[in-house]
């Protein structure tokens, strides 16, 4: 009986180790689980923007190709200059002839100014004979009570005052004319200021026939070539900022916890799963837009009566960003697949 016995135990022992390495391989990978979560539901992703001339006008000069690497400052599109060039010279000869006008008029300005000066001298001139004449008649009519002088004197000295005294009243109005003839040139300073903005307008215009890089990127969409007509604000093609690549996890909200900006990540891409990168958290998002249930309805959530007894976890996406991306590797929408380890946080790389 103990022979049999002794069997049926070491028979039973294999068993006993595979099932006792199968919960701990379970439990690893629980625990695993629990502390470095994983996803493959995750793609890279860049930041894009849409390169669009500011002004109309023919391309004469595209130096790029598809899928071109450019760098900052790199012409992109030329559109044809010389109509924004013989608008920017119009108005600059516009100004110099302007500019000339303002002097003439002002010359002719300071003439008005002199004439109306010398009228005002006039005006005195004429109000000095005036009062002499009026002392003369005074002194006259006095000796001529006594007969010491003439009548005829007399009639001589009234109408001289009377003269003078006309005029004074024209040297007057001749003054009062030939100070409002005195113009001016502030409407065509005014129209000098219009014609500085102008000019600014043009130069900027005529700056804008260039589209330069604004970023080291690629060209992506590229879709037509030199002869095309551009128009204002109409995208030509794509740029995709290579100086930062991200990969867009969606990690189950239940996987969430601890998860915070900076936590470190390991990443690959499904093209070369034999490289690793490394990176960190930049953001977690806050907000996605439900599948079932969650609408508000008059200012009331509208919850559906029926549910499933199996409840699937929402994902929410985590931007991670890649730390010394492959520029030859990373794609915009390309399949990752991101780690992330809690409570650790990413090494900057120098």
């Amino acid at each position: 009986m103990t022979e049999p016995t002794a069997k049926s135990r070491r028979s039973r022992l294999p068993a006993l180790l595979i099932v006792l390495a199968s919960l701990l391989v379970l439990g690893f990978v629980l625990w695993q689980m629990e502390t470095t979560p994983r996803t493959d539901d995750a793609y890279v992703y860049a930041d894009t923007i849409d390169v669009v001339p500011e002004v109309n006008g023919r391309i004469v000069e595209l130096p790029v190709r598809d899928n071109q690497l450019v760098k900052q400052g790199d012409l992109l599109i030329r559109i044809d200059p010389r109509p924004y060039q013989d608008a920017l010279d119009q108005a600059r000869a516009r100004l110099v002839t302007l500019n000339h006008q303002i002097e003439l008029t002002q010359r002719s300005v300071n003439s008005q100014k002199y004439e109306a000066a010398s009228a005002v001298a006039a005006v005195e001139r004429a109000r000095a004979q005036a009062t002499q004449a009026n002392d003369t008649l005074q002194r006259l009519e006095k000796l001529l009570a006594r007969g010491f002088v003439s009548v005829e004197a007399v009639d001589q000295a009234r109408t001289a005052q009377r003269s003078t005294a006309a005029e004074l009243n024209t040297a007057r109005l001749q003054a009062q004319r030939a100070a409002a003839g005195v113009s001016g040139v502030d409407a065509l300073v005014a129209q000098r200021a219009e014609v500085e903005a102008q000019i600014s307008i043009a130069e900027l215009s005529l700056e804008f026939t260039e589209v330069r890089a604004p970023f080291d990127g690629r060209v992506a969409s590229l879709r037509t070539t030199v002869g095309q007509f551009a128009s204002a604000y109409k995208p030509i093609f794509t740029l995709i900022d290579t100086r930062h690549w991200y990969v867009v996890a969606n990690f189950r909200e239940t996987d969430l916890q601890g998860i915070k900006a900076g936590t470190s990540a390991t990443l690959y891409l499904l093209s070369d799963t034999g490289k690793r990168f490394q990176g960190q958290v930049d953001s977690l998002s806050y907000g996605v837009l439900p599948d079932d249930g969650g609408t508000v309805i008059e200012g009331l959530p509208h919850v559906q009566r029926s549910i499933n007894w199996v409840r699937v976890s929402q994902r929410f996406p985590v931007k991670i960003s890649v730390q010394d991306p492959d520029p030859d590797l990373f794609r915009i929408g390309a399949s990752a697949v991101a780690v992330l380890r809690p409570g650790e946080a990413a090494k900057t790389s120098r």
